[in-house]
């Protein structure tokens, strides 16, 4: 919808609306704490598999399906989503593939099936790998739709090279290094994914959250060395969540950057007034100037912790 006022004139409201809806039937599942959606037509199986079930057979956890051997994959390690938890006594598992390459995709939780209208990204996105298209949920909340194909593709490179063996190997390894954490509260789905997709290219690890208000019950809970912050958000804005953070003992010493559409000196003033330790907008955002930004304030994303 778009709305166009003119003084002493009047206004004209623009509504767009789609000739035809693509609507996809897919299985709901958590990973990260996010709703994703897998097309069913895509999904083999959807079972629970008890960890007495799981062998390990050259480094990688496989378990039997069907007469052979499907391997696990973690669904974080494929989305680059960070550590996958050590699980309870069974496991949620998506078989994924065909009879001569299936894979079991290991998530967070089953949230059942969901018929959906598909909202296709922002092209200035261009191709995420394993992401297709988006959808909204009956409460209003955004949810990836993953792509079918690219999992595939994902899983078994991971597989091949060892990566599924490496879910558990990389657990001992964060023992010795730690990755620099940032946490980006964003209500624009693409502006998150933009953020989260450039930052983990420079190997930080890195935690979204939709608003201010679960940006700040995130930043109490988890350790974090960055937050980046848009202002205009539902429940609590940025303005706001820079203000709890410093005036917390715990966390008034943690960076915080700020990244608006607002560009006048006002907006900039009253966010670094707020306590904020940079200030960047998005209409003269560029990929280089956001990491070094990041840079300046905690350094590579590699560096060792004491």
């Amino acid at each position: 919808m778009r709305i166009h006022t003119q003084p002493g004139r009047g206004t004209t409201f623009e509504l767009n609306l789609p000739i035809t809806l693509s609507v996809v039937r897919a299985l709901l599942v958590e990973i990260a704490g996010e709703p994703y959606a897998l097309p069913l037509a895509a999904v083999a199986r959807v079972l629970r598999v008890e960890r007495a079930q799981i062998e390990v057979a050259e480094g990688r956890p496989h378990f039997a399906f069907e007469g052979g051997r499907a391997p696990l994959v973690s669904a974080r390690e494929v989305l680059e989503l960070g550590e996958a938890p050590a699980g309870g006594d069974n496991w949620c598992v998506v078989v994924i593939g065909d009879k001569t390459a299936r894979h079991g995709l290991v998530v967070d939780k089953f949230l059942g099936e969901r018929e959906l209208v598909v909202q296709p990204l922002d092209g200035r996105l261009g191709k995420i790998e394993d992401i297709a298209a988006a959808a909204v949920l009956e409460d209003g909340a955004p949810a990836l739709i993953l792509d079918a194909e690219d999992l595939r593709r994902s899983m078994g490179r991971l597989t091949s090279e060892g990566g599924a063996g490496g879910w558990s190997r990389a657990k001992a390894a964060g023992a010795d290094v730690r990755r620099q954490r940032v946490l980006v509260v964003d209500d624009s789905l693409t502006v998150r994914e933009l953020e989260r997709k450039l930052l983990l290219s420079r190997g930080y690890e890195v935690t979204v959250a939709v608003d201010g208000m679960e940006g700040w019950n995130a930043v109490r809970t988890g350790d974090f060395d960055l937050v980046i912050t848009d202002v205009d958000m539902p429940r609590m804005d940025g303005i706001e969540l820079v203000k709890l953070m410093k005036s917390d003992e715990r966390l008034k010493s943690r960076p915080v950057m700020i990244v608006s559409y607002k560009d006048r000196e006002e907006d900039r003033r009253r966010g670094l007034d707020a306590g904020a330790d940079y200030y960047l907008t998005k209409g003269s955002f560029h990929d280089e100037s956001l990491l070094e930004a990041v840079a300046d304030l905690i350094g590579p994303a590699g560096e060792a912790r004491g």
